[in-house]
């Protein structure tokens, strides 16, 4: 079995959900008894990250193409690149985190392909059978693939990242055609100290109840400070604009399974606890005891979270 994982990357940066990728690649690949792994690393001036993909475990060969119209991931060229390396290698499976780069660019493959793909896998039970949750993470589907070649974006918290201790081998492949359906002008990036949040072993996240967007700061950015947290936030506090969109945690924002998330003011819509249940463990402050999030916390304190917040963060600055 001939297995393709789609390096995300920034050029200069390898993306650590790739890691998890090549994991869930690893665990296909123990279903088959002759199976390679390789690595398709598409950028512009990127031959770093070709060569840190070149000691990921488990990978046999790391495909490098270089071109100036893949240096913003643009989903059309890579799209395009998958399918003629695809048809060139006879690749069997196909592989990409389910992350904003895998949601817009392995969709596009499939459609190319004439394939339907399998989408937030959670678990791989052997080729061509997975697991996926859906209805908002309220039900846990086992699904059954028979395409002729397998598309899948795995849950990145679902699958344990490969090791560094590999030794693969560095293919430069020829660029495909720019299509010239789209084009990069630039990349924003919120600059900060703060760990990455989907990848943070500590996230604190505020929800409605913080009131606002000082609030928030005020009472939210002190206890990040002294765990050394990420941040994150429910959809209602996004949409109430304390914080920007990447700080969502959620099922249309980040998929997060730190060892601690703390949830202050967040009732614990459904929609939320899908972005956080595989958390460790999840502490809830919150003054409603009603509020649903107190039935998945390991911990809840109920109170208003103006005065225990505030205690809290006094308390681990003296420990």
């Amino acid at each position: 079995m001939k297995i393709l994982v789609i390096a995300e990357h920034l050029n200069n940066q390898l993306i650590s959900a790739t890691l998890n990728a090549v994991g869930a690649a690893k665990t296909l690949a123990s279903y088959t008894s002759d199976s390679t792994i390789d690595v398709l690393v598409a950028g512009h001036q990127c031959s770093d990250v070709a060569q840190e993909c070149q000691r990921i475990s488990g990978v046999n060969n790391v495909l490098h193409a270089e071109a100036e119209y893949y240096a913003g991931g643009l989903a059309e060229n890579v799209a395009q690149l998958v399918l003629e390396v695809t048809e060139n290698e006879s690749y069997d499976a196909i592989i990409s985190a389910s992350t904003t780069f895998g949601k817009n660019v392995s969709p596009r493959i499939s459609a190319l392909l004439d394939v339907a793909q399998v989408s937030d896998v959670t678990s791989i039970e052997n080729v061509g059978i997975y697991q996926r949750y859906i209805y908002t993470s309220n039900i846990l589907l086992t699904l059954e693939s028979k395409e002729k070649v397998q598309i899948l974006t795995i849950r990145t918290t679902a699958f344990e990242k490969a090791g560094m201790e590999g030794q693969a081998e560095v293919k430069n492949i020829a660029a495909a055609a720019d299509v010239g359906l789209s084009q990069f002008v630039r990349t924003e990036l919120v600059e900060s100290d703060r760990p990455d949040l989907s990848t943070a072993s500590v996230v604190v996240s505020g929800g409605r109840g913080l009131g606002s967007d000082q609030n928030y700061r005020d009472i939210l950015e002190p206890l990040a400070d002294k765990l050394g947290a990420a941040l994150g936030a429910s959809r209602a506090a996004v949409d109430a604009g304390y914080v920007p969109n990447d700080y969502q945690v959620g099922q249309t924002g980040k998929i997060v399974a730190p060892e601690l998330y703390i949830a202050v003011g967040i009732s614990g819509a459904i929609q939320h606890l899908a972005g956080m249940s595989d958390s460790k463990v999840i502490v809830a402050i919150n003054k409603d005891p009603d509020a649903p999030i107190f039935q998945y916390a390991d911990y809840g304190l109920e109170g208003d979270l103006f005065t225990l917040v505030p205690e809290l963060t006094e308390c681990l600055a003296q420990s």
